[in-house]
């Protein structure tokens, strides 16, 4: 069995001093991945060659960055120049971000996002393999014969989509490496997977060879505190991210809930209600909560669902001391 775990830190109120320590301790204590984010803060290729300068085995991931605001070229750039001056450790995460973001921050169109996401891969392996654009398949965009003009570290870099729709999670397992589910009931793991498989065989693959690389949430918290904080994780995905999750956990049987958290979640008023309007069941399905040792075991137990890379959230807006509480807890045996 895999003993492999990720982290990824959060966009909101980054501090740069801190993750570098962090991603040095993880560097240390044989974690996979460092994982980092990006929305309207800070841009995440810069961040992962400054995390690459400070560390040394850790692979460095970018959890996630969205496919519309830069051109299929120019990730293809970024993650051949993060791949070489962290020595071939990057791993490219994207995902399609949402149209309020890809529109109303960085001006773009957000349309035919499965299509956009294929081309994306289509261009990256394209200029990485040293092949001619022109001859990448690509169908948004009529595209010259480009070559890179720089040699990369490697002429493939692991490519993980985050995806919570069938289509889009069926050609994951058509064309990429890695598939980043975001508050997926571990439990219903396998029918992601199921579709995964579907998708790879069909296009002659193995499905073994790619990654279930969830984000997951571990609150390793004693007493009353884990399930307080849990609570308020949820509403927040429910009720402050859009419909994206509320569609996802409503297909899973949890529609009542999500309707009611949501409700309350949107009033100034009640807002503070809507955590304890999270049922068990929800946190049970959702997060990895309690003492640190419960979370170590339950986090090994999970694996049966068909998880290969756990990476698990970082605590936020916490000082160094509680941070490296967590990843020493949780740290791979």
């Amino acid at each position: 069995m895999s003993d492999r775990i990720g982290l990824v830190a959060f966009w909101k109120n980054y501090d740069r001093a801190l993750y570098v320590r962090a991603a040095r301790l993880a560097d240390e204590l044989g974690y996979d991945s460092f994982w980092l984010p990006e929305a309207w803060g800070y841009e995440s290729f810069t961040l992962l060659t400054e995390l690459a300068l400070n560390t040394t085995r850790i692979k460095l991931g970018t959890g996630i960055v969205n496919v519309f605001s830069r051109s299929p070229g120019l990730l293809a750039m970024s993650a051949a120049t993060v791949d070489e001056i962290s020595e071939g450790r990057l791993i490219l995460g994207i995902g399609t971000s949402g149209k309020r973001v890809i529109e109303g921050f960085h001006g773009c169109e957000f349309g035919k996002p499965l299509t956009r996401i294929r081309d994306v891969i289509r261009v990256v392996r394209t200029l990485l393999a040293g092949d001619r654009l022109s001859a990448s398949g690509a169908k948004e965009h009529q595209y010259l014969p480009f070559m890179l003009a720089m040699t990369p570290a490697r002429r493939r870099i692991p490519i993980y989509v985050a995806a919570l729709k069938e289509k889009s999670i069926r050609s994951i397992g058509e064309m990429a490496d890695g598939w980043i589910p975001t508050f997926w009931p571990y439990a219903q793991m396998q029918r992601g997977l199921d579709w995964i498989a579907e998708g790879a065989r069909s296009a002659g693959r193995d499905p073994a060879e790619i990654t279930c690389a969830p984000f997951s949430i571990a609150i390793p918290l004693g007493g009353d505190a884990a399930t307080r904080k849990a609570r308020e994780l949820i509403a927040f995905y429910i009720g402050g991210m859009g419909d994206y999750y509320k569609e996802l956990l409503t297909s899973f049987g949890y529609g009542e809930e999500c309707k009611r958290v949501d409700q309350l979640y949107h009033v100034r008023k009640t807002r503070p209600e809507a955590a304890a309007a999270v049922s068990e069941g929800m946190i049970e399905a959702l997060t990895i909560s309690g003492d640190p040792r419960h979370c170590v075991d339950e986090l090994r137990r999970r694996r049966d669902y068909g998880i290969d890379l756990p990476i698990l959230n970082l605590p936020t807006d916490v000082p160094w001391e509680v941070l490296e509480m967590f990843i020493r807890a949780m740290a791979p045996r």
